[in-house]
């Protein structure tokens, strides 16, 4: 059974991710998703470190719920760090060896902060597979 690390923010409710793990779904019935939702600060400087990443845990259950009613198993919903690559390594490093890819959705360029720091690319380094997906907002 592959597990599936799902990285997503604005994106964790689209149908462009929903797809793609749909698609995940047919090639292996067995395979199991985690998704992480990177905490996002408000605009501005100051904010408090504790509502942001609530609001984040908040988002990361109602994506996980919104993609179990199209039938998408999600084993288990989390909020990460506000760096995506910080969430991303702390939760690898957390389980090491549990996932086989990782499955990163962005908004589109020129909107992805995500892609203005390069993020799908820097993931590579973990040393896993990325599968990047383009929603639209």
């Amino acid at each position: 059974m592959a597990q599936y690390l799902v990285v997503a923010h604005r994106t964790a409710k689209s149908p462009e991710l929903a797809a793609k793990l749909r698609e995940i779904q047919e090639r292996d019935p067995t395979a199991r998703f985690v998704l992480l939702v990177p905490a996002v600060p408000p605009p501005g400087w100051v904010y408090e470190e504790n509502e942001v990443r609530k609001k984040a845990e908040e988002e990361a259950q109602a994506a996980k719920a919104a993609l179990e009613a199209q039938g998408i198993p999600i084993a288990q919903a989390k909020a990460g760090d506000i760096s995506p690559l910080l969430a991303l390594e702390e939760e690898l490093l957390a389980h090491p060896g549990a996932y086989q890819a990782i499955v990163l959705a962005t908004l589109p360029p020129g909107i992805s902060r995500w892609l203005r720091l390069d993020v799908h690319t820097q993931a590579e380094r973990f040393g896993l597979p990325v599968i990047h997906v383009i929603a639209h907002p």
